[in-house]
């Protein structure tokens, strides 16, 4: 429900214009990007926003060069971010990985839309979870989010700059086309009700700084170009000081610290949602714009005398595996309702220990997944 905030203030927004407002509420300064269906209303709010608060807008030449400016600016110190769609994102990953060896923040958002190539460019999808987890090569931790309505694109938007910052890592929200251009009314929490999470910088003198220094937390400072300390960038596996290194116990501790150190916030990182699922028999899980016509459904199949529950997967990756099992050993059976061809069921699937039944819903014309068909799924389960 909405609340009036301090001054009265209610916006109606849609989507993409309340993940633009949550980013700038986060902080973020600096956005870079190239127009793309069904993403660019999130450019065109940021083109418009962010010159009065100070901040840079560059619509650049593509969605390669997008992600290397959001890069460069990261290291310059500034809170930066992209959106895109599919295609885009697929461009995006050769540098998605060069943030993840570098251990650069920044937020990229991916509004999904049917594929693969240009697909169904004004219609949902939710086929890029895979990709969101595994685009880039090489063995990576990374956070991926998913939001399911406008009030969610503001907070998850807060959520995923903070993470971040305090990770040094990539972090990708996935939204859909349905969530993009849906309106609802929003109240915008005060600024001293947000919680902001800005990266931890050196304290030492620049001639003591250890730019990739394994800390107890496995994040290192970091220093922002110009400010006088020494950091040398590169793509190659590197030894603590940045460069370049080929020898086994540095590789094999550099890997290991990317890891570990995401490892050790699962409990801040993984969040889900649960709905009605104290006495629930059978659940379903979802998430994006699947996950609101799921609570709708698990309304209706309450009224026909089901116990039926939902959790939402608020984090998709790392997969919210202790969250998955619990409903996995309460539920006899689990529904998984996606728009794809069962990306996030084979996640669920898993790690379930045949305690339950998990069935799947799939739909991929591009079409919402309607409460109605989530409600007859859940019907022939109960019964």
């Amino acid at each position: 429900m909405n609340r009036k905030s301090k001054d009265g203030k209610i916006l109606l927004l849609q989507g993409n214009e309340a993940l633009a407002e949550g980013a700038l509420a986060a902080g973020c300064r600096f956005f870079a990007g190239y127009p793309i269906t069904p993403a660019s209303e999130i450019a065109e709010h940021m083109a418009m926003k962010l010159p009065a608060m100070g901040g840079t807008f560059i619509q650049m030449e593509d969605e390669i060069a997008s992600m290397g400016a959001v890069i460069g600016a990261s290291l310059a110190g500034v809170k930066a971010m992209t959106a895109t769609s599919g295609p885009g994102f697929s461009l995006m990953q050769e540098n998605i990985g060069f943030a993840c060896m570098t251990e650069t923040p920044c937020v990229v958002v991916d509004v999904m839309r049917g594929g693969p190539s240009t697909g169904l460019p004004t219609l949902a999808s939710q086929g890029d979870v895979m990709q969101a987890r595994w685009g880039t090569h090489g063995d990576h931790p990374i956070i991926v989010l998913a939001v399911s309505s406008v009030r969610d694109c503001f907070e998850i938007a807060v959520f995923a700059f903070n993470l971040s910052e305090k990770y040094r890592v990539p972090v990708i929200i996935l939204s859909d086309e349905v969530v993009a251009h849906t309106r609802e009314t929003f109240v915008p929490p005060s600024p001293d009700e947000i919680e902001i999470f800005n990266r931890v910088t050196p304290t030492v003198p620049p001639e003591w700084y250890i730019p990739y220094e394994d800390t107890g937390a496995g994040v290192p400072a970091m220093a922002a170009f110009g400010d006088g300390y020494r950091h040398h960038v590169t793509g190659l596996t590197h030894d603590e000081r940045g460069f370049p290194s080929q020898r086994s116990d540095e590789i094999d501790a550099l890997m290991r610290r990317f890891f570990r150190k995401i490892t050790q916030g699962f409990h801040e990182i993984q969040r889900v949602e649960t709905f009605m699922m104290d006495d629930a028999e059978i659940a379903v899980i979802a998430y994006g714009s699947v996950a609101r016509s799921s609570r709708r459904a698990v309304i209706d199949a309450r009224e026909r005398g089901v116990k039926a529950g939902l959790l939402q997967l608020v984090t998709l990756f790392p997969f919210p595996r202790r969250h998955v099992e619990k409903v996995l050993q309460q539920c006899r059976a689990v529904l998984v309702p996606e728009l794809n061809i069962g990306q996030m069921s084979r996640e669920v699937k898993r790690v379930h220990r045949n305690s339950s039944r998990v069935e799947t819903l799939n739909r991929l014309d591009g079409r919402l997944i309607t409460p109605r068909e989530i409600g007859d799924c859940l019907i022939k389960m109960y019964y």
